[in-house]
């Protein structure tokens, strides 16, 4: 083992990495990518407790994750269960995590409607099929061309392009995880008096008066805060994602060393579900 575990530690033998949008920026900006890392403990730092040598865990690393041992925080790790594989884990977790969270910020009511933007990538293949579990009427889902196939087996209801995105019948709730130039556009979307929860890294802008004149909100998610502001919900949500029997979608499983090409699905929008990169 090279890396030591620090105080509050574990030390991961990585078996599989998310790739995301994060991730992929603060690469490109020449930092060493974090994100989300399946595999065993190898080591356990000082003040850690109940976690063992050889436990199976997915974790969320701040830096570092593209490697074959990487450090991560005890607090922000999780453990797999025996019969789920480490691809399967990494797909699911923290993309459901955010999938769930979202929701719960939404506060979703039975039979509203709802419209998930980037609902073809990691997280919103996910949100497609939470929604419809959590109670919605109608799931519109958004995403690039030639993907509607992919989306309504996930059980869409309706398939829009980024074009169309607000084309047709006002939603409840939108769930926006693109940004950017799409958020205003999302945010047309919205019946008077609905709601948009937003959590794309994207950025974008809407007119205040957009708001007032539609009695529309928009509420802003981060999984970081909601994990230190509701750590109970948090872990329910953890252990709720293991027996929902969501379809989770692995759009290419690729080596360490074609993160690269990862990358470029990614950011191009291309994948169906999520990019794994495998040491």
């Amino acid at each position: 083992m090279d890396r030591v575990a620090g105080e509050g530690e574990l030390v991961v033998r990585v078996r599989a990495v998310g790739v995301t949008l994060p991730a992929i920026r603060r690469a490109r900006n020449g930092e060493a990518p974090g994100g989300e890392v399946a595999g065993e403990v190898i080591g356990i730092g000082p003040g850690v407790s109940g976690w063992a040598v050889g436990d199976r865990v997915v974790a969320l690393p701040f830096g570092g994750a593209y490697a074959d041992e990487v450090a991560v925080p005890a607090a922000f790790a999780e453990r797999i269960p025996d019969d789920a594989s480490f691809v399967r884990a990494v797909a699911l977790v923290r993309s459901g995590h955010v999938a769930l969270g979202v929701l719960a910020a939404a506060a979703l009511r039975p039979g509203e409607s709802v419209l998930v933007t980037a609902a073809a990538s990691g997280v919103g293949h996910l949100l497609v099929q939470a929604a419809r579990k959590g109670g919605a009427g109608r799931v519109v889902a958004v995403a690039g061309r030639g993907k509607a196939d992919f989306l309504y087996g996930l059980g869409a209801d309706e398939v829009r392009t980024y074009a169309g995105v607000a084309a047709g019948e006002p939603v409840d709730v939108v769930l926006d995880g693109a940004g950017g130039d799409v958020l205003p556009a999302a945010l047309g979307a919205v019946r008077p008096g609905g709601r948009l929860i937003y959590f794309s890294s994207g950025g974008g802008t809407v007119a205040a008066y957009d708001l007032l004149a539609g009695a529309k909100t928009i509420t802003g998610f981060a999984m970081a805060h909601f994990a230190r502001d509701h750590p109970r919900e948090y872990a329910e949500h953890g252990r709720r994602l293991w027996t929902m029997d969501l379809d989770v979608r692995v759009h290419a499983r690729l080596p360490l060393a074609e993160a690269d090409r990862a990358h470029a699905i990614v950011e191009a929008r291309e994948n169906r579900g999520k990019v794994v990169l495998v040491p």
